[in-house]
């Protein structure tokens, strides 16, 4: 891990301790609307997904890094991170603090001055003129998880585009083609990332169990396949409520489930090679963790997909614990997972309260994410079920199911500040290279 990728993995760490922290806040105003003056939800919320976005694009980019210099030998170029550093942070700082000013001008999730688009996508452009210029000699016969890395950062690049397009008249001036654009784009940016992240996985499964045919079987490039068709066309499910045809959003929802597949084959390969129970490392536990939640989240996600459910829980908090259940159950254990392998931190060093703060966080999700869905359940039956038209109405139950929601938010978040800033102490003081123990996670 040279000096930038562990500047860059010290930054996202230190973003995911700000989503959390104003995860907190932004819930606590929600539910106690008396300190709108003091904690006003209209900022904190932008604030609070922007972090966590760039936490998981971040750590995303950052795990990517370290483990690709292993595979072709060659370490980032410093003067191309330290560029994108600037640019990414520079920007990200800009963004927040246009946030606390009530300056705003995006989009959905991308709420900041339209401008600062400029620096996030010259920076990005950086990395992959670096991985481009580390991929040189490495095309014929590239394991899978190379090519898994490669579209992740092309695509990505693509979509943060195409999110921008709303700036032309022609998009912006038409509200249909704009939600659609921004649906679309947004869904396209998610299967981004999680290449970047599934190819990280993908590598880990190789380097514990030294059995290279994982990364060039007929089976990996599959799945690799069935991820790129994810990340191109699973957007339309976004649309189901938009005048699209209706074989279009059958056939993105059935691969955008399919999808989940991939990562859960990954993390079952990942358990079949470990030591045994005796030698559990830190990272294990991680991806132990994102393991049992990617079967939560596609029960949860099938159920969805089904039209006769999909009615009453569109629009409502379930979509929410869908999302929180993939970036916190995760992707951000397997980032975690990642990071802790790679710095070092196992055994001694991940002490009794990482590993309780992980317990911790991992019982607060269950709760955080039930609160979630009976609170959808809810909030869709009063609205469609029953027919009722009057939002505090419909929300008056609802609101005591949501205390509970932010009362296990702040248990996560607890929890999860016991794993990361020890981790991030690790990263950034002890820098220590690959650790020697080849056991890696389930």
């Amino acid at each position: 891990m040279n000096g930038p990728v562990r500047c860059i993995t010290a930054i996202a760490l230190g973003l995911l301790i700000a989503a959390l922290l104003l995860g907190v806040l932004a819930g606590l105003a929600f539910v106690v609307p008396e300190l709108a003056d003091v904690l006003p939800f209209v900022r904190l919320r932008p604030l609070h997904t922007t972090t966590a976005l760039f936490w998981i694009v971040t750590g995303a980019l950052a795990v990517m890094l370290i483990a690709r210099s292993e595979v072709v030998g060659a370490t980032p170029d410093r003067r191309l991170l330290c560029g994108f550093l600037i640019l990414w942070a520079g920007a990200l700082l800009s963004a927040l603090l246009s946030y606390v000013l009530g300056r705003f001008g995006g989009r959905e999730y991308w709420e900041f001055p339209p401008w600062l688009a400029l620096p996030i996508g010259l920076a990005w452009l950086l990395v992959l003129v670096d991985h481009l210029r580390a991929l040189r000699g490495h095309g014929h016969g590239a394991p899978i998880h190379l090519w898994m890395w490669t579209t992740g950062a092309v695509f990505f690049l693509f979509t943060f585009i195409e999110q921008n397009l709303w700036l032309l008249p022609s998009v912006r001036t038409s509200y249909l083609r704009d939600l659609i654009v921004q649906w679309k784009s947004n869904g396209s940016m998610v299967g981004a990332w999680n290449q970047l992240i599934y190819g990280t996985s993908l590598y880990l499964a190789v380097r514990v169990s030294g059995n290279e045919a994982l990364a060039r079987s007929g089976k990996a490039h599959a799945f690799w396949f069935l991820g790129l068709a994810n990340l191109m066309f699973n957007w339309g499910h976004h649309l189901y409520n938009a005048p699209t045809a209706g074989w279009v959003r059958h056939a993105a929802y059935a691969i955008s489930m399919a999808e989940w597949l991939i990562l859960f084959d990954i993390l079952r390969g990942l358990r079949r090679s470990q030591a045994g129970p005796t030698g559990t490392t830190f990272s294990q536990r991680c991806l132990r963790a994102a393991e049992r939640w990617v079967l939560l989240n596609l029960m949860l996600a099938l159920l969805m997909s089904v039209p006769a459910i999909n009615r009453y829980t569109h629009g409502t908090h379930i979509t929410v614990a869908h999302a929180m259940g993939a970036t916190i159950g995760i992707n951000t254990f397997i980032l975690l997972g990642c990071i802790a392998y790679w710095s070092g931190f196992e055994g001694a060093r991940a002490g009794r309260w990482p590993r309780a703060g992980l317990r911790i966080a991992v019982i607060a999700l269950h709760v955080l994410w039930s609160a979630l869905i009976v609170a959808g359940l809810l909030k869709g039956w009063r609205s469609v079920g029953l027919g009722m038209t009057d939002h505090a109405e419909v929300m008056r139950p609802v609101m005591s199911v949501l205390v509970v929601f932010v009362l296990a938010g702040a248990a996560v978040a607890g929890g999860l500040m016991l794993v990361v800033i020890p981790l991030m102490r690790q990263v950034v003081i002890a820098g220590q290279e690959a650790p020697t123990d080849p056991r890696v996670s389930a």
